[in-house]
């Protein structure tokens, strides 16, 4: 098993984790979920041996193999299948020394190197590695390619499919869906469930942790914290825990207010001076609860674009492609109108990023017309559009140079929600995260105003929160969307239909995710999928669509919360001030007998505004609160 024990981890300046035990045992399948920069992959580090604790024990059985996916991956001459095949260290040490007893016609030790690849079942394991291939996309004859004819992300796919060739008592994945597409997700989901070790995997695809994990562990606030069930149920276990741990702190907050309230009152006066100081001690005893955090600090909206044309695009017979001797697909018949929302299916190499790049204009049609709306105003979201960003500008740069004349605040206003607060908006951007850039990306999109989105892959890099923040986003744009995904709870969520690209054809696709999943499945049996999935169906649909529902009734509450709680905080600081200065002795002094008058006038105007504000939020709260109440377990 594996055991950490009463561990400290810290890299530079910042601490990730603080004396925090954790106990997985064999067979355990776990997702690990965190915010970006929360130490996920430090853990993984840990775990590894990379890194060593700070203090306490990762304690490992000696016994145990632990297999990752590799970051690099070098520039080989080995074919694909070669260079997985080599995972295998078992299979390449016998394999050495059959090669070995043979150049020394050693025949009881070609015997004894022959008995050890049949038990590990070594002559199968060609085949067992082109298997894994082509489920990660390979075609036949690829799998005979060098390693370095292949580009950045299809070397991620050799890279993964090495740590899954690998006999391990212990895998570990970092983001295992990041360049792949859906189908291939889904085969991966089925791979994992059939696999004879442990598992931890890092993941912000809240579908593929459902499917594989039967465990999540939350990092946060530098601790771990162990829930017994996927993530849908580390959701709601999760939900509840903050419930109670919200009304701990605002029962605390109210006694650190009374407290304070006394000790800010009396502190000057000789009479009350003990008592006062007794109230200092208290409140400095007094254990802080961790407020709950409720809020997503990423919140953004996609402003109404100016202008909304219809049709936004149409394609007249287009042909797609990049030779006109071998197009992707022909007689493409397509109106994009105001309003619509696709997502768009196919399998790797159908033409799905090609099809987006000749609607946004990077492609000419190989035949055809695509015909664009006067007043058309494309945002096309693309992982390359990462490799634009200037690494020694800042966030607030970036969007100042979309709009020279608007003022800095206002941007630095914008920018706060995408998690670009404070010094965070002027700081270079070379040493940020992947998903840090990809907020940036598209916060530069946004902020362009589109009337039309052409998203391709967008939530690659970008945690549950930021994900959660997208989609609430998308839900009520107002333009046209087209959106490629392998996160089919944003699709789900934010489309009303589908587009297939299937053998050179491009059409409507009559019916949903699943309805697609078990065509894939008559097409393709090694993507089949866990009869779990298929039952999820209906209550996966039904839960999208209770989520928007409450999302919708639940925004203008927000609004007015939010509104009260600035006024409050406003009103609050005001009466502090007012009951200050009445509990100071010179308040009673002949020569401020009309200052106090006017004090305790607005002190009055305060306290009734303030009460009027506190109100108004309370009843809001209250709404909510009904909304969800209605919905039962179906909020969370």
């Amino acid at each position: 098993m594996l055991d950490l024990r009463g561990v400290s981890l810290q890299r530079g300046n910042k601490s990730l984790l603080e004396n925090v035990s954790l106990t997985l045992y064999p067979q355990a399948r776990v997702g690990l979920i965190g915010k970006n920069g929360s130490g996920k992959s430090s853990l993984f580090a840990l775990i590894r041996g990379e890194l060593l604790p700070d203090a306490g024990e990762v304690y490992l059985p000696a016994d145990w193999k632990i297999a990752s996916v590799r970051q690099e991956t070098p520039s080989s001459d080995l074919s694909a299948l070669d260079y997985v095949l080599s995972a295998d260290e078992e299979l390449q040490a016998f394999q050495t020394a059959l090669n070995a007893a043979e150049a020394a016609n050693d025949g009881m030790a070609m015997a004894q190197a022959h008995a050890a690849l049949e038990e590990i079942g070594a002559y199968d394991a060609p085949a067992r590695a082109g298997k894994l291939l082509s489920g990660l996309g390979f075609a036949t004859h690829e799998q005979a390619l060098a390693v370095k004819t292949f580009s950045g992300g299809w070397r991620m796919r050799l890279n993964l499919a090495q740590a899954l060739m690998q006999r391990a008592d212990l895998l570990l994945l970092d983001e295992p869906t990041n360049h792949l597409d859906l189908e291939t997700v889904l085969w991966l989901e089925n791979h994992l469930n059939t696999v004879d070790c442990a598992l931890l995997v890092i993941s912000h695809d809240r579908d593929f942790l459902n499917a594989v994990t039967r465990q999540t562990v939350e990092l946060a606030q530098r601790t771990l914290t162990l829930y017994g069930g996927n993530y849908d149920f580390y959701q709601k276990e999760r939900a509840a825990r903050l419930v109670h741990q919200a009304a701990a702190y605002n029962k605390q907050q109210a006694q650190i207010k009374h407290l304070q309230s006394f000790i800010d009152r009396f502190k000057a006066k000789a009479t009350k001076a003990a008592q006062a100081q007794s109230r200092v001690k208290a409140l400095a005893r007094l254990e802080k609860i961790a407020p709950a955090h409720w809020d997503n600090e990423f919140s953004f909206d996609f402003a109404a674009p100016d202008h909304l044309p219809d049709p936004l695009v149409r394609l007249d017979n287009v042909a797609i492609g990049y030779t006109a001797d071998k197009p992707l697909f022909n007689k493409v018949l397509l109106s994009i109108e105001s309003g619509a929302r696709y997502g768009l299916l196919g399998v790797n190499g159908s033409g799905k990023s090609t099809l987006i790049k000749t609607l946004v204009g990077d492609i000419a049609p190989l035949s055809g017309s695509v015909i664009r709306a006067e007043k058309l105003s494309v945002g096309y979201f693309a992982q390359h559009q990462l490799d634009v960003l200037r690494g020694d500008c800042d966030a607030l740069w970036h969007i100042r140079r979309l709009s020279p004349d608007v003022r800095e605040q206002e941007i630095r206003n914008f920018l706060g929600g995408f998690g670009f607060g404070g010094d965070a908006a002027t700081t270079p951007i070379a040493p940020m995260s992947g998903g840090e850039k990809a907020r940036l990306a598209l916060a530069m999109l946004v902020w362009q105003k589109p009337n039309f989105l052409l998203l391709d892959e967008p939530t690659n890099h970008l945690d549950l929160d930021m994900r959660h923040a997208l989609t609430l986003a998308l839900q009520s744009f107002q333009g046209a969307l087209l959106v490629v995904s392998h996160d089919r709870s944003l699709l789900e969520a934010v489309c009303d239909g589908f587009l297939l690209i299937d053998q050179g054809c491009l059409n409507v696709f009559e019916g949903d995710l699943e309805d697609y999943r078990s065509r894939r499945l008559a097409q393709n049996p090694h993507t089949a999928a866990q009869p779990a999935a298929s039952a999820r169906k209906a209550e996966k649909q039904r839960s999208a669509a209770i989520r928007q529902e409450i999302s919708k009734q639940i925004k203008p509450l927000q609004k007015i919360i939010t509104e009260a709680e600035r006024h409050i905080e406003k009103l609050q600081a005001e009466k502090n001030a007012a009951e200050s200065f009445l509990a100071s002795e010179d308040a009673y002094n002949d020569e401020n007998k009309i200052h106090l008058h006017q004090t305790l006038d607005e002190l009055n105007r305060i306290n009734q505004t303030l009460s009027e504000y506190e109100n108004r939020w309370l009843q809001a709260q209250e709404e909510v609160e009904k909304i969800q109440q209605s919905y039962g377990d179906d909020a969370v």
